[in-house]
């Protein structure tokens, strides 16, 4: 019975291990610099989230309007947002298209906004906005705070020439027409 026992215990502990090794070992590299990038937006510092996001983005939105356009949202005195409890779903392995290592990432976290500055037709339109766009089960208007907490399910394109330093694009199905002038076909095929 020991043998049986010990015998299982081996097998088990070999299952584990070398499904260890079967991780994407880019795994680690496009946490650490997706992280780097939420953590720019959510301490506002937005030149440097704008550094993290890839290149070629930038053809269909210039740098300067994406740095508007973050700044309008993370930084608006009349709609405060707030992130917080970042975690990690799904990341591809990285795959090679006309050299450079393309990956799909999958996180989630939470934001609030405070939408107290508005009016009651606007605090409407930002509800119905919210829940189209992150369903209505993730949109949730807490009274006594008078805030919605949204759970976000996101999707970004990791990219890199070195599989080192990553930059990101955030992918969503509303953008893919913009997308195609920026990722290859076959991850536009992805999302």
């Amino acid at each position: 019975m020991k043998t049986k026992s010990l015998l299982f215990l081996f097998v088990l502990l070999s299952f584990l291990s070398l499904a260890q090794t079967k991780a994407n070992p880019d795994d680690a590299a496009i946490k650490k610099s997706l992280t780097y990038f939420m953590n720019s937006v959510m301490n506002k510092k937005i030149d440097q989230a704008v550094g993290y996001i890839y290149p070629k983005f930038f053809t269909v939105v210039s740098k300067d309007q994406m740095t508007q356009i973050l700044n309008m949202t993370y930084n608006n005195p009349f709609m405060k947002i707030e992130v917080s409890n970042m975690k990690f779903g799904n990341i591809e392995k990285p795959e090679l298209i006309n050299g450079e290592y393309f990956s799909i990432a999958q996180y989630y976290f939470t934001m609030k906004c405070n939408l107290s500055s508005l009016n009651d037709d606007m605090k409407k339109q930002v509800n119905t906005m919210l829940e189209k766009k992150y369903g209505k089960n993730n949109v949730k208007y807490l009274s006594k705070e008078g805030i919605y907490s949204i759970n976000t399910n996101m999707k970004a394109c990791a990219v890199s020439k070195d599989r080192k330093n990553w930059k990101f694009v955030i992918v969503e199905k509303e953008y893919k027409p913009q997308l195609t002038k920026v990722l290859p076909k076959k991850v536009l095929d992805k999302i």
